[in-house]
């Protein structure tokens, strides 16, 4: 390991880093599914790819570091790695989850794992004296989000933690929204944490990844036995590319959560605003215990706007924040989560937990501050009911 003791140097010099064999400074890309052999029974400690490949192993390395992890497994996409984290439990066992997540999230559990005998129940995860009443004997793990997805909701990580482990339970982080650069669930106590690698890690809306880190060595093996397994690994080229995002996210981090911040106080400001979600303004849900286990808000965003606006005209009226899936990338997106990213959960469940139809969702890029204003002002008054 290199003489650091920041985040900032952990990204570009953590893990891995370089290649003893020429002194290269970036890990070279092993393009190779197999590995020569020196004798029968004795091999390089390299076989067969899909068990592990040198640029996939310094990226693992790598996130196991930034995340303060005992192990890291790169999957082949996000849900790759959360379906990783699933196949831990059996017929029986029951899965708590936050009341907003991804809709992916719940449509593997509700549509791929409850076929297996394996339940969840969705709770309120801020309340932690009515979380802690409802893990029963079937529950075997707490799978949050924080910020969560789409309402930017918080819930106390240690909180969590802590009730995890007084019932001998798993406590499970998706911590895609804020990466290790804003904050680490680990530190907090958590068990396993879970990245949707495509979004701020990569940076730059080029490749698909999942990421997984555990802190003990235990869950480590059953990782990696499962990812041996099943086979949903992370090539190396985009192990490559991902290692390459992974360099630049403070400074990207730093621009994302400056222009969040500005868009954040021009939303709650409009009068074409009726409510505003985003966890660095004051009056935010969890705002404090955000404070508490993350460096800043991070840079996702979700707003409502007035009834006599149509927010169909205002997605089709951008001109420079795309209407796409995903978010984290350099450019700024915007999405409909109803119709698009939660749109496989059932629509009385979004209504109870108030993923209404009118919530738009908004990933802050790295442009110009002045130029995304402008495109949402203009967006708004062309979306004006007359």
């Amino acid at each position: 390991m290199s003489e650091y003791k920041n985040i900032e140097s952990a990204l570009i010099h953590g893990g891995i880093y370089g290649d003893t064999h020429t002194g290269a400074v970036n890990v070279p890309i092993y393009q190779t599914s197999t590995y020569e052999q020196i004798q029968l029974g004795k091999h390089t400690g390299w076989e067969y790819t899909r068990t592990g490949n040198p640029t996939r192993a310094a990226l693992e390395a790598l996130i196991a570091e930034l995340e303060k992890g005992k192990a890291g497994f790169a999957f082949a996409s996000g849900m790759a790695a959360i379906t990783a984290v699933l196949s831990l439990f059996k017929s029986g066992d029951k899965i708590i989850i936050s009341s907003n997540v991804y809709g992916g999230t719940f449509r593997v559990l509700d549509k791929v794992f409850k076929n297996f005998g394996i339940s969840y129940s969705i709770e309120d995860t801020t309340d932690l004296q009515g979380l802690d009443a409802k893990i029963t004997s079937d529950v075997k793990a707490i799978l949050i989000e924080t910020p969560a997805n789409p309402l930017l909701t918080i819930t106390d990580l240690a909180g969590v933690s802590e009730i995890a482990k007084k019932h001998g339970i798993l406590s499970i982080i998706d911590n895609t929204f804020m990466t290790p650069y804003l904050q680490r669930p680990i530190e907090l106590g958590a068990d396993i944490v879970i990245h949707s690698a495509t979004k701020y890690l990569g940076g730059h809306s080029d490749l698909v990844a999942g990421l997984v880190v555990v802190n003990d060595d235990t869950l480590a093996q059953k990782i990696a036995f499962i990812q041996n397994s099943t086979g949903g690994v992370l090539a190396p080229f985009d192990s490559f590319l991902l290692i390459r995002g992974i360099k630049t996210l403070g400074v990207r981090l730093d621009r994302h959560v400056e222009n969040a911040e500005k868009a954040a106080e021009y939303l709650k400001n409009h009068k074409a605003v009726k409510y505003v979600y985003y966890p660095g303004l004051p009056n935010a849900q969890g705002y404090d215990i955000n404070c508490r286990q993350a460096k800043n808000g991070g840079a996702m965003i979700s707003f409502v706007l007035h009834e006599n606006y149509d927010i169909a005209e205002f997605f089709k009226s951008l001109k420079l924040i795309a209407l796409a899936e995903s978010l984290g990338g350099v450019e700024s997106l915007v999405c409909h989560p109803a119709s698009m990213t939660h749109a496989s959960i059932p629509y009385e469940t979004r209504q109870k937990v108030g993923i209404t139809d009118g919530l738009i969702r908004l990933s802050i890029g790295i442009e110009n501050i002045d130029d995304l204003l402008g495109d949402l002002e203009q967006a708004i008054l062309e979306s004006e009911i007359r």
